[in-house]
């Protein structure tokens, strides 16, 4: 730049610098206090007993409660019918305890019988449609309640009274009558079922 079009910058008074800096620590706090809030936030529900969990989860944006108690939020709306206790769904699922631990997984689509799930997998199964994926919360009294799981080895994966988290996604339904057919006709052709054994059987000792 030339010395015709330079203009100078007036000097900043030593007061308006200090007022600056104050704002800035004043904005950065602030943001590390949100930070902290959220984190403590959520620590204090993870902390809290089920139905205390459970009562504060209803409340957050996009959580339905029904009358049994079973929560969920529609993470993907489906289309169509929904499945009955005579079908067998084709699914893909994840459970998770409330802290976040894994417990069980489909590697890929899986077929799982309405009414051979636990109460509050099969109420949900019955909620969804075709292409449809939820989140849903299932208490104690609609899972395992006060019985503990344990896998072939003994060791514990699901602790008695857990509050369990499944994130299920529905591809296909079909009656089991059909889906029996289907099996049969597999197998004469040398085929076996696909997927892995159902959550509502019992991860690990129940499967």
């Amino acid at each position: 730049m030339s010395t015709v079009t330079a203009v100078p910058i007036a000097p900043t008074k030593r007061s308006y610098l200090v007022w600056l800096w104050i704002g800035i620590a004043v904005a950065v706090a602030a943001a590390a206090a949100l930070a902290w809030v959220g984190t403590s936030t959520e620590a204090v529900r993870a902390s809290l007993p089920n139905d205390k969990f459970l009562a504060a989860n209803k409340r957050q944006s996009g959580v339905i409660e029904t009358a049994s108690g079973l929560q969920y939020e529609v993470l993907k709306q489906g289309t169509g019918a929904s499945p009955t206790d005579g079908d067998i769904t084709l699914a893909m699922y994840k459970g998770t305890l409330r802290d976040g631990t894994q417990f069980d997984a489909s590697q890929q689509p899986t077929p799982l019988p309405v009414t051979g799930m636990i109460p509050g997998f099969t109420e949900a199964l019955k909620l969804m449609k075709k292409g449809g994926k939820y989140r849903i919360w299932i208490k104690p009294e609609l899972g395992y309640g006060a019985e503990a799981r344990k896998d072939q080895a003994g060791k514990e994966v699901i602790p008695a009274n857990s509050l369990l988290v499944f994130e299920v996604e529905l591809f296909e339904f079909m009656p089991q009558a059909q889906f029996m057919q289907m099996m049969q006709q597999q197998q004469q052709m040398g085929g076996g079922m696909p997927g892995g054994p159902p959550p509502g059987a019992g991860p690990p000792q129940g499967r």
